[in-house]
């Protein structure tokens, strides 16, 4: 169907993606550590919302023009590894609010609102180049060179890939935000935790500015 091969190594190779940790899982434990379930689902929509962008340019052959350039590749490495860190740092350095001392979620204040969470979501994933080729690479072995269909095989293999990578991105955020709610009246633990997270995040930024091609 549409010249899509070996569809089944397909959901099986998407899957082993998914479960294996990265920038994004690394983000949405972030948000749900930080504020819980809902901050969580919502930076997982975001960053499905990147890689509906990575299916686009991959589809209509942006990807591997961009993954072809040693200049754009360096440009969104440096940028992408800044945000992280950038992310990570403001983590650690969080306060923990009062509120986290009776259990209660932050207060509204505090909070980041939800679009800045959709949006820190969507450009951690469209930011980070190590996406760019995975779809690049990736994706084409399982379109038949001599498909008349391309683009919309390429779409389709994006689709199928964005509802898994939601699916597991939401089941990540589900249980990071129950852990959560658990240690909310234990702040000494929260902010380990978020101390943890954040160094992580860090980590995930210094080791993808060493990133090579």
């Amino acid at each position: 169907m549409l010249g899509i091969t070996h569809f089944g190594f397909f959901l099986v190779a998407v899957f082993l993606l998914n479960v294996t940790p990265g920038p994004d899982t690394a983000y949405i434990v972030g948000r749900s550590v930080a504020q819980g379930r809902g901050a969580g689902l919502v930076s997982a929509l975001g960053i499905s919302a990147g890689c509906c962008v990575h299916s686009l340019a991959c589809a209509f052959g942006l990807t591997a023009l961009l993954a072809a350039s040693a200049t754009a590749f360096t440009v969104i490495k440096i940028v992408g590894a800044i945000y992280l860190v950038y992310l990570g740092v403001r983590l650690v350095l969080t306060k923990q609010e009062a509120s986290l001392a009776t259990g209660e979620a932050p207060a509204a204040g505090a909070a980041r609102p939800l679009r800045q969470l959709f949006l820190s979501g969507f450009w951690t994933n469209v930011l980070n180049p190590k996406v760019v080729l995975f779809f690049v690479s990736f994706f084409p072995q399982f379109v038949s060179t001599e498909s008349a269909h391309k683009a919309l095989a390429f779409l389709t293999l994006g689709a199928v890939f964005v509802v898994m990578s939601m699916m597991w991105n939401s089941l990540v955020a589900w249980v990071a935000g129950s852990v959560t709610r658990r240690f909310a009246g234990k702040p000494g633990v929260k902010k380990w935790l978020d101390r943890t997270v954040g160094s992580a995040f860090v980590g995930l930024g210094l080791r993808l500015a060493a990133a090579s091609r």
